[in-house]
């Protein structure tokens, strides 16, 4: 079966009101853990101007790279490190309108200028991946994001029940 996801253009705003229901049924109806996360990132990259957006996951005391789109990437990130390791101790959204400014970032690419990072929680509330957003561009992420992409992260939850 072929799946493609297409937005008309617009806004930020716009571009989220069209993706997001296709994402959701994307992912209801694929039970598969890495089958979804990899739709989503191809998805969301070929909507969004990102340089790059992808998950990693919890194993351990460590995040390891899943699947994503875009540039090779840091294969392990440690708690608490960078801004993927602090969303997921913080259990939190963090929006980095300048990585050069966020104490500790882990520069993957140099080409990296902001960055968003969204934890998915389990049904226990319990953080089990991070999706990573890059953007080249500075000041990237707002408001429009965060709400945008918690909500996703919402609908992966039974993914690592």
């Amino acid at each position: 079966m072929s799946y493609q996801v297409a937005v008309s253009g617009g806004d930020k705003a716009q571009r989220y009101a069209e993706i997001l229901p296709q994402l959701q049924a994307l992912i209801a109806s694929e039970q598969d853990q890495i089958a979804s996360l990899a739709n989503v990132s191809a998805a969301l990259n070929a909507c969004f101007d990102w340089l790059w957006v992808g998950f990693y996951l919890v194993k351990g005391p460590q995040l390891v790279l899943g699947p994503f789109q875009g540039p090779l990437a840091c294969t392990r990130i440690d708690f608490g490190k960078g801004v993927c390791g602090a969303a997921w101790q913080q259990g939190c959204t963090l929006l980095v309108q300048d990585v050069d400014a966020f104490p500790g970032h882990i520069a993957c690419s140099s080409l990296a200028r902001s960055e968003v990072v969204v934890p998915v929680f389990d049904s226990q509330g319990v953080v089990k991946a991070v999706l990573d957003i890059d953007s080249s561009r500075l000041g990237e992420y707002d408001e429009i994001d965060r709400a945008a992409l918690e909500q996703l992260a919402t609908w992966l939850t039974p993914l690592f029940d």
